[in-house]
């Protein structure tokens, strides 16, 4: 039966709603926290700055990543330097590439060489984490978050490319592989059993944990009765008189 409370691997809320993260941040499952533009938008959030203090008050002491915007690399840098100084747990986001596929691994090399503490996101592939593995610094912390979960969505198992960057990243004592946008509670486990450093899970599945290790005669029971009760009060009824032969 899976266990969570043995875990190795670090389970990271991935969200940007307040609530949530207050809600995640007293349950001790959690190890650290992440967010995104997208998230941001998706909860409403107007005001970067503020956003980012009040999830700072919420989690003094774990690690949280708030992500660049820019893309422009000077700006990038800029707006990552700024980030860093809101607290000593922020791990600062900077994506592989800019949308005009321009890699950022020189601006890695400057902000890693100056003490930065990142989180590179938005990596598919070896290739990409090979090079960004030969930007990161040994002497500061950092994170490499490669979306296992949209490479599952191409048909494509993540398996091999997270093993292989396991191994890429071995050479850095402080470089941690975060499994990003998993689509289920099952990635944990597979993440686990991996041996990758951290998996960041959405506030939507992180509900689901009361699940693990459910007994599945009952969970089985729980649907009948489910579409049992939606059937009744959808008020269906099926009219006729049709019989076996």
């Amino acid at each position: 039966m899976p266990d969570l409370k043995n875990l190795k691997v670090k389970i990271f809320a991935d969200g940007a709603d307040l609530k949530g993260i207050a809600e995640m941040s007293r349950n001790p499952l959690i190890r650290g926290f992440t967010t995104n533009p997208t998230l941001m938008r998706k909860a409403g959030v107007q005001d970067y700055k503020a956003f980012a203090g009040e999830a700072l008050r919420l989690v003094p002491h774990q690690p949280i990543s708030f992500e660049v915007f820019s893309d422009e690399f000077a700006e990038m840098e800029r707006q990552a330097l700024e980030i860093a100084s809101w607290g000593s747990n922020v791990y600062v986001k900077i994506p592989v590439t800019n949308t005009r596929r321009e890699d950022a691994g020189p601006l890695v090399r400057r902000l890693a060489a100056a003490g930065v503490k990142l989180n590179i996101t938005a990596l598919t592939n070896e290739r990409q984490v090979a090079r960004i593995a030969e930007c990161l610094s040994p002497a500061t912390p950092s994170c490499v978050s490669v979306f296992a979960g949209r490479v599952a969505d191409t048909g494509r198992d993540p398996l091999p490319i997270m093993r292989e960057s396991l191994r890429l990243l071995a050479p850095l004592p402080k470089a941690e592989l975060i499994w990003a946008s998993p689509r289920e509670l099952l990635n944990i486990f597979h993440a686990e059993a991996l041996g990758c450093h951290i998996i960041t899970v959405t506030h939507e599945i992180l509900s689901k944990l009361h699940l693990v290790g459910k007994d599945l005669d009952e969970y089985s029971l729980d649907t009948v009765k489910m579409f049992r009760d939606d059937a009744v009060k959808a008020g269906f009824a099926i009219t006729g008189s049709a019989s076996l032969p």
